[in-house]
């Protein structure tokens, strides 16, 4: 619109036009460097490119009026050089103090444009009610035209007309936010509670009128709220209030700001219906949430390089809570923030796609300590309370953006499992790091798998690459069974005072089951060609720098219904694994005989026909039964079956909800080597972008293309089944940029596989990321993060000296290798 107005010249209210004759001959000076913007042109006003400064930040934000992209005034000059651009707009913006209304009125301004565009209607509603109120504003915006080199402007009075405009456009998107907020409080309601106005999510109020979320009131000793649900109070005079988390199927608290004072609402389920809160599934949010957020107590807020926050762009706690314990590896650091000058150089003329530039710009912003300054408290004019700990921070849009496209539900803005996002994030790290160091090889590890065939005790050994170690959660192993079958009597016998009593359970048994043989009962042994029992032992093939551990909190219930263990873990501060590492074969034992099985076939005419003349697996009928009773697709639960080598529901239903994302998992069930389906044939097109990123990781072109073949030509799953088929790649010799052994220089025989680090198994705790909610689709995520031996609390944008932190309740725990 802007570009729009300075070519075409909008007329202003005296109809003279707003392009000034003593800034005319400027303008026409770099008219054929300024492009006006087409459909689908994405112009970056809101967040520099190369940094986090914004039009709040201090100079303010420049946008390219050719390519759009949003500067800081630290990257505008480069940008200039670099380009030969000229003109840019200049956006600032100062908070200004809120004032309201009390007029009512309706305005309406008609645009003509000079003789090119239809007349242009805008209808811009004040004080009025369901209109907009543009004193909620927060903001002043002052724009203007700067001509480089020398700085040259032309003043936003200039431009007023078109501002008008752009500033309408922001009143009426708030409008359609508030609008569709009622709309969507069910969901915010299983995703954890936010005030509207400061997004502070303790002490947190709703109004039973009109449904408003808001912060309680300010104590005097800085900690509650900041009087947001007070003031709404005072300005609209609805009068009751329910404290959101302490809502259960007995009541909740309920408070009148006309009487001062607590009441009884004995229509409470019916005001909360009209809501969409149904009081008999809630739960009073006690004991987790409280604890992982350590409320209740009053907590030192934080500043410097290494102490950002991250603002939450809705549902992002997962992204900001993992991204802000990776920084903390110095392989992050010295990939993408200690160079951080010349990954700017040579990044691309757009790097808002660029995946090492946007990598490096988080990297630093949350490392300098630029954007880690104490956001003006909106409830004190002149400044005097203390800092809550909240954050200026930074916003990772276009981060979030970037790592989020294409992928079904990192692209959208629900809440997600942090364990999934890690994974998905040192995915791409791998695809993106063809050359040069790899931060990803400080979690990479080899895992031993031994397998002992218990009619002859020959054995088998294979090795896969993880990154993540998965402790199981015994509960069976609880310390204090007795206090939980107390209190599960007491609830069945509907006893509502019953108390929640979280499981205790030992480290030391959770380590236990992840070590201890488990048994199959379903295993074709080669020695006796024939299906017998197993017992398969998992070791460390090799210790990583840094080790991440997954609690499995998360589980299926009888019903098959997902739930989160509430348990208490005591998780050490130090960790010993050597005891784990893999021996490897040992002294006079025998290995299983290298004979394929017999393939899973029958040669059943009718079920050929149904399945494209396809041969059959033989598959368990009752295992494919219960996938599909729970909604899986028929095809995608034969293939759970099949590729888990019929061993029962749990490995089924385990790989279902590890594929469910893949482009084929409805797709009829191709057994490897056959001529049907895409990708499964020599004469095959495999993508050539693909074979490259394989081989990029160490692979042959060979095994790059066996594993193209056996998951159709899709690239996510190919580097999942080359990583878990290294012992049927052993015989495919792996050298340095792919080549074969046969083709590089010297016939070297290097390692097959990616590269991984070893060294002792001791290790010492240095970050824990907590979940609070019933399920990884909702709740929110918390960071604690040692940093000089003080655990700091990471809560988004609020950055604080943790006072207990609740190891004990965490889901994903990061060590770091102790030196010897």
């Amino acid at each position: 619109t802007l570009c729009a107005g300075l070519l075409y010249g909008l007329p202003s209210t005296q109809g003279t036009s707003f392009v000034m004759a003593d800034v005319g001959e400027l303008l026409m000076s770099v008219l054929s460097t300024i492009r006006v913007p087409k459909p689908g042109d994405r112009v970056h006003k809101d967040e520099c490119a190369l940094s986090f400064s914004s039009p709040e930040s201090e100079g303010g934000l420049y946008v390219c009026m050719n390519s759009f992209l949003g500067l800081g005034s630290q990257y505008v000059d480069r940008h200039h050089a670099r380009t030969g651009q000229k003109a840019y707009l200049h956006i600032t913006r100062t908070r200004k103090a809120k004032h309201a209304f009390k007029e009512k009125r309706l305005t309406v301004w008609v645009f003509f444009p000079r003789d090119m565009l239809p007349p242009l209607l805008f209808l811009f509603f004040s004080g009025i009610e369901g209109g907009f109120d543009v004193e909620q504003e927060q903001y002043e915006e002052d724009v203007k035209v700067v001509i480089l080199p020398d700085r040259q402007e032309v003043t936003s009075e200039d431009l007023a007309t078109i501002m008008l405009s752009f500033k309408l456009y922001k009143g009426l998107l708030s409008l359609y936010q508030k609008v569709c907020l009622l709309e969507a409080f069910s969901s915010v309601c299983r995703s954890g509670w936010r005030c509207e106005v400061c997004d502070l999510q303790e002490n947190i109020w709703m109004n039973l009128t009109d449904g408003k979320v808001l912060c309680g009131r300010r104590y005097f000793d800085g900690s509650g709220g900041n009087n947001h649900a007070l003031l709404h109070y005072q300005e609209t005079g609805y009068p009751l209030a329910v404290k959101l988390g302490t809502i259960t199927p007995d009541g909740a608290d309920v408070y009148s700001y006309d009487e001062d004072d607590m009441v009884l609402d004995s229509k409470l389920p019916e005001h909360l219906a009209h809501f969409g809160i149904d009081m008999m599934t809630m739960e009073k949010r006690v004991g987790e949430w409280e604890v992982i957020q350590e409320s209740g107590t009053t907590l030192r807020p934080l500043f410097g390089p290494g102490l950002t926050g991250m603002k939450n762009l809705g549902n992002s706690c997962y992204l900001n809570s993992v991204m802000q314990v990776l920084f903390t590896i110095p392989d992050f650091q010295s990939k993408y923030v200690s160079n951080i000058d010349k990954i700017i150089d040579e990044a691309p003329s757009d790097p808002t796609q660029d995946f090492k530039t946007q990598v490096a710009k988080l990297g630093y912003g949350l490392l300098s300590g630029d954007y880690s300054k104490p956001v003006p408290d909106p409830g004190e004019e002149n400044g005097a309370a203390e800092p809550r700990g909240d954050q200026i921070g930074i916003a990772p849009q276009m981060f979030k953006a970037l790592v989020g496209r294409g992928h079904p539900e990192f692209s959208t803005n629900r809440q997600q499992d942090a364990q999934e996002f890690l994974l998905h994030f040192i995915n791409m790290v791998e695809r993106n790091c063809r050359s040069g160091s790899n931060p990803s090889e400080a979690f990479r590890f080899l895992v031993e798998e031994r397998i002992v065939c218990q009619q002859t005790q020959k054995a088998k050994y294979t090795q896969r690459v993880d990154y993540i170690v998965q402790l199981p959660v015994p509960m069976d192993q609880a310390t204090n069974t007795e206090e939980l079958q107390e209190a599960e009597r007491r609830r069945e016998e509907g006893d509502s005072s019953a108390p929640t009593v979280r499981a205790q359970i030992p480290f030391t048994a959770c380590m236990a089951a992840l070590s201890e043989p488990e048994i199959l009962t379903d295993f074709w042994s080669s020695a006796v060609q024939a299906k017998t029992t197993a017992t398969k032992t998992t070791r460390f093939a090799s210790f990583p720098d840094h080790l991440v551990i997954q609690i499995k909190k998360f589980t299926f219930g009888l019903d098959w219904v997902p739930k989160k263990l509430d348990v208490s873990i005591d998780v050490p501060d130090t960790l010993d694994l050597s005891g784990l590492r893999a021996t490897g074969q040992q002294p006079g034992e025998e290995l299983l005989p290298e004979v394929a099985p017999p393939p899973l076939m029958t040669p059943d005419v009718e079920v050929k026909a149904v399945f494209n003349s396809l041969l059959a697996p033989v598959l368990d009928d009752s295992t494919v039964s219960q996938l599909c009773e729970m909604g899986f697709p028929l095809e995608a639960c034969r293939k759970a079956v099949y590729y888990t080598g019929n061993t029962g529901i749990d490995a089924a239903m385990n790989w279902t909800m590890s594929h469910m994302d893949d482009p084929d998992f409805s797709a009829p069930l191709v057994l490897p080597g056959c001529s049907s389906g895409p990708g499964t044939t020599p004469t095959e097109s495999l993508s050539e972008e693909h074979l490259a990123t394989i081989v990029s990781m160490g692979f042959s072109r060979d095994q790059a293309t066996k594993a193209l073949r056996a998951t159709s030509n899709v690239l996510d799953r190919a580097v999942d089944w080359i990583f878990s088929h290294l012992d049927d790649l052993e015989s495919m010799d792996v050298s340095e940029g792919g080549r074969s052994a046969a083709e590089s220089e010297g016939g070297r025989d290097p390692p097959p596989g990616p590269r991984v680090r070893d060294g002792p198994g001791k290790y010492e705790l240095f970050a824990f990321i907590s979940h609070m909610g019933t399920s990884t689709m909702c709740g929110h995520y918390v960071a604690h993060i040692k940093k000089d031996q003080q655990w700091v609390i990471f809560n988004d944008q609020k950055v604080c000296a943790s006072e207990k932190p609740p190891k004990d309740l965490g889901y994903l725990y990061f060590y770091r290798r102790v030196a010897e």
